[in-house]
Parts: C-alpha cells; structure tokens; sequence
C-alpha cells in the first residue's frame, strides 16, 4: 500500500471559541482544484474514529466555501468533536504503467481536531491536519530524484512496473520532466504553507510521510536539484 503524506498546523490561541473560524481560514487558505473549487463532504465526528458520526453533510454540486463549511461544522460546536472536509486539488502524477503525464483533481481531506478529541489527539498530531495524498507525489518512485534514503513504493526491487519505470526514466529527457513535474507539487504544496502563516497565528507546522524518516527534508533535496 502507498504511503500518505501529511501537513499538521497548530496555532498559539487554539481553543472553542476560535477553532471554526480558525478551521475557516485554513480551509480558505486550501489551494483547491481549478475545475473543482467547492467542497465535497463534510463530517463530524466525536470522541474517536470507532464512533458513529454525529452529522454528514453530502456538499458535491451545492457551491459551499468555507464559511458554509464552518457554519455548518458550528452547529455541532464540541471540544471532543473532529471536524472533517474533503476537497480537490491539482496535483502532477506520472502512470507508472502507462508512463504517460496528468495534471488532475485529487483528494484533499481537511480536518480541525478539537482539543479533547480522541484522547487529546490534536496536541500530537496538530489542531489542523491535511491529508495530503500519497506520498510519491512530492517524493518520487523509487528514490531517483535525491539523493539519500527513500521507500520503495513496488513490491520488490524485481518488480516489473518498476523494471519498466527505470528504463523510461534512462531514456532521453523523462527524469528531467520527471524532477519538474514533482517539483511543481512540492512548490505548491509550499506555497501553501507560507499561506498559512498569513493565514493562522501558526504555532508550529510539520510535513510528515509514512514512508520518510524526514519528509520535508526530502523535499528540500528535490527542490534544490537541477
């Protein structure tokens, strides 16, 4: 299974009183797809994951921004509460079976953790948490665009997607398109970030990956490689 990757937010004046407008703005501050530019769902869930959600709102086709998204979310106004938002946004992703380019809608799901949700979840894993996607977005297969330690999205190192993938990548100007079309994910991803300390009186933020021992640090390394 691929790994996902993470952005995490906290804020300095993080409370009940502010966390929707404050999940407002970090929706706001979302860079969501050209062609699908409103949100999808909306759920708020108590306690923990195991339980039932206490509302779901099916928002496709309806328009609703943030402040829709927020008015909807006060309505269930609770510290042990998640509130939780799904989106799209464009990212660059290679087929790595077809080796043909896209510039396509991909999920983005948008969370506010209340402060006592899930044992206290948000103090740990950030007030506001963005599911970013899978992680070779922003990273690569198979660790070829730096240097360092990387995972392996295939099976195994026989792998035959992965045979096929290497070849194309050796083959004329692919790993250099391949470098572009990765560094532009990761420059909008942050360009988001700095966004958001406009946005939100930002604490801390943290990339994070499943899969990379220091996320943001990879990224660095793609970033600065020509």
């Amino acid at each position: 299974m691929a790994n996902r990757a993470y952005l995490r937010v906290w804020t300095r004046d993080f409370s009940e009183e502010l966390m929707i407008a404050e999940f407002a703005r970090f929706l706001a501050s979302a860079p969501l797809s050209a062609s699908m530019n409103t949100f999808a769902e909306l759920t708020v869930q108590p306690v923990d994951a195991t339980e039932t959600p206490v509302a779901s709102w099916d928002l496709r086709g309806q328009g609703y921004g943030p402040a829709e998204v927020a008015a909807l979310s006060l309505q269930h106004l609770n510290t042990d509460s998640a509130y939780i938002a799904t989106a799209k946004w464009d990212l660059w992703e290679l087929n790595v079976e077809s080796l043909k380019w896209q510039h396509a809608p991909e999920p983005l799901v948008l969370t506010c953790n209340g402060t006592d949700y899930d044992n206290g979840v948000a103090a740990t894993e950030g007030h506001f948490v963005a599911d970013l996607g899978f992680e070779h977005f922003f990273t690569g297969h198979a660790g070829l665009l730096a240097p360092g330690k990387a995972t392996n999205p295939f099976d195994s190192s026989g792998h035959p997607v992965e045979h096929t993938f290497r070849r194309w990548m050796a083959a004329g100007g692919n790993l250099k398109e391949y470098h572009a079309k990765t560094r532009e994910n990761i420059q909008q991803l942050f360009t988001w970030v700095e966004a958001l300390q406009k946005a939100l009186p930002v604490e801390r933020s943290e990339l994070w990956s499943e899969g990379e021992e220091n996320f943001e640090a990879r990224l660095d390394a793609i970033l600065a490689q020509r």
